[in-house]
């Protein structure tokens, strides 16, 4: 049985950073495609960020420049670092991991999703 278990959700000041962790229970992580998606009270689930590799990473337009996804194999980690936070960053932020093919920022690729961890960013 995977699990996904989220943690680094908080309330923070505009500009401010975090950092999200998403650990891997159960299975290899390396056989994965890993992804982060989030979604906002009223708004659709929405792709934030993928990672393969580490060199083979793709961004939201609205996150590109700020956030940084990243992977630690050995440790079943997925990362997701949050820089120059605004509030429309705000919102329950999930990670999936999934094995099939597709458009990366498609939810129906992923097979497992984590509990989310909110992040709220505030002026």
């Amino acid at each position: 049985q995977v699990r996904l278990v989220e943690s680094g959700g908080a309330s923070v000041q505009v500009g401010g950073s975090l950092r999200l962790s998403c650990e891997v229970k159960g299975d290899m992580i390396s056989r994965y495609y890993l992804g982060w998606f989030r979604q906002a009270p009223g708004e659709e689930l929405e792709g934030v960020a993928t990672v393969i590799t580490s060199d083979n990473t793709r961004y939201a337009p609205s996150v590109k420049g700020r956030f940084t996804v990243s992977r630690d194999n050995p440790r079943k980690t997925l990362y997701l670092q949050m820089n120059n936070l605004k509030p429309e960053d705000s919102a329950t932020y999930y990670c999936a991991a999934g094995s099939r093919g597709g458009e990366l920022f498609s939810r129906d690729i992923y097979d497992y999703w984590g509990q989310g961890t909110q992040v709220t960013v505030s002026t």
